[in-house]
C-alpha cells in the first residue's frame, strides 16, 4: 500500500483523484484549506480507514511521511485566482518549494498539476510542450500563468539539482461533477444558467475556442503519468476536439431544454482566443487519450449540477 498525498485534494479535480486512488488500494492523505475545495466533494471518502483529511495550507512547510505527492493545491478558474492574486502566486511557488522539499526528504515522486494557461494567448495552434508560450507578465491573469511557470522551473531544477523524481503536466480546460456552481468557468456558468432559464451570458463573440477534457480521463492521465518511470514531462493532458464557445452554449441549451438566451459582455483581458492541446507526446509515451466525448460528458455534468443545484 503506498501513502499518497494529494495537495488540494477537497476540490473538483482532487476529490475525484483521491477516489480513484483509494480504489486502488492505496492509503491517501488529502490536504486542503478549503478555500475552493468542499467537504461536500470529499464526504464519501470519510468512512474508508484508509483516507485522511488535514486542514491545512502548502504554502507553510510540513512533513509527512508519504510515497508520492500530486500537487494541486492552487485556485483554477480567473475568479478564484484574480480574488486574492498575491495568495495565488504564494500558493504557486511557495507551496510548490514545500512539495518538492518534503519529495526531497522523503524520495518521494512529486507530480506537478501545472496548467494549459502557461502558454498564454498562443500564436501556435495547437500548443505542443516545446511551445513557450505568450504571456502578459503585469495583466490580472499573470498571478496564476506565471506562478505556475515558476512552478515548473522549480520542478525542473529539484530534478536537475536533487535528482528528485519529479513530473509536470500541464492541464487544458477540464470540467464535471464536483465542479462549484460559481467558479466562473464556462462550463459551470452555461449549466447554471441553462438549468435556471437564465440568460447565457458569453464574452466577446463566442468564436474564441476551447478544448474541453472530462475530470475521469484527465484523472487517468495523472496517474498513468505518476507510474511511468523516467517521464518528467511536461506533457499536456487535454481533449483536442475544439469547439467555440457558441457551440457549447447552444448544447447545453439543447441538452438542458432550456429557455435561455445568449447575450454577449465585452471579452476580459488576456483572454486567450484559441486553445487546443496537441497530444502527441502523451499517446505516443502514455498510450492515453481522452475516451469520454463531449456530448457524454456534458450530460454527465447537467445531470450532476441538476441533482445538486
Amino acid at each position: 500500500m503506498k501513502r499518497i498525498l494529494v495537495t488540494g485534494g477537497a476540490g473538483f479535480i482532487g476529490s475525484h483523484l483521491c477516489r480513484r486512488l483509494l480504489d486502488a488500494g492505496n492509503k491517501v492523505i488529502c490536504i486542503d484549506n478549503m478555500f475552493t475545495g468542499t467537504y461536500d466533494n470529499i464526504g464519501e471518502l470519510y468512512s474508508n480507514p484508509d483516507f485522511e483529511f488535514v486542514n491545512a495550507d502548502i504554502i507553510h512547510p510540513m512533513h509527512l511521511d508519504i510515497d508520492e505527492i500530486y500537487n494541486l493545491a492552487c485556485p483554477a478558474s480567473p475568479v478564484q485566482y484574480q480574488y486574492d492574486p498575491i495568495m495565488t502566486t504564494k500558493i504557486s511557488f511557495l507551496g510548490a518549494l514545500n512539495v518538492l522539499e518534503m519529495a526531497r526528504k522523503m524520495n518521494a515522486k512529486v507530480l506537478q498539476a501545472s496548467t494549459s494557461e502557461i502558454y498564454g494567448d498562443p500564436l501556435i495552434h495547437p500548443q505542443k510542450e516545446g511551445y513557450r508560450g505568450n504571456v502578459n507578465t503585469t495583466g490580472p491573469r499573470a498571478c496564476y500563468d506565471e506562478g505556475k511557470r515558476v512552478a515548473e522551473t522549480l520542478f525542473s531544477d529539484y530534478r536537475r539539482l536533487y535528482g528528485t523524481d519529479t513530473k509536470i503536466i500541464r492541464i487544458f480546460n477540464t470540467y464535471g461533477p464536483h465542479m462549484l456552481e460559481n467558479d466562473g468557468r464556462v462550463v459551470s456558468n452555461f449549466i447554471m444558467q441553462a438549468i435556471h432559464n437564465k440568460d447565457i451570458t458569453i464574452y466577446g463573440s463566442g468564436t474564441q475556442t476551447r478544448s474541453f477534457c472530462y475530470v475521469d480521463d484527465l484523472v487517468t492521465g495523472m496517474i498513468a503519468v505518476m507510474e511511468k518511470k523516467n517521464f518528467p514531462g511536461p506533457v499536456n493532458l487535454g481533449n483536442p476536439h475544439e469547439m467555440t464557445i457558441l457551440e457549447l452554449a447552444d448544447m447545453i441549451i439543447r441538452k438542458t431544454g432550456s429557455s435561455s438566451r445568449i447575450v454577449h459582455q465585452p471579452l476580459p483581458e488576456d483572454d486567450p482566443v484559441k486553445r487546443r492541446p496537441d497530444i502527441s507526446y502523451a499517446k505516443r509515451e502514455l498510450g492515453w487519450e481522452p475516451t469520454v466525448d463531449i456530448e457524454q460528458g456534458i450530460e454527465r455534468t447537467i445531470a450532476y449540477f441538476k441533482k445538486k443545484y
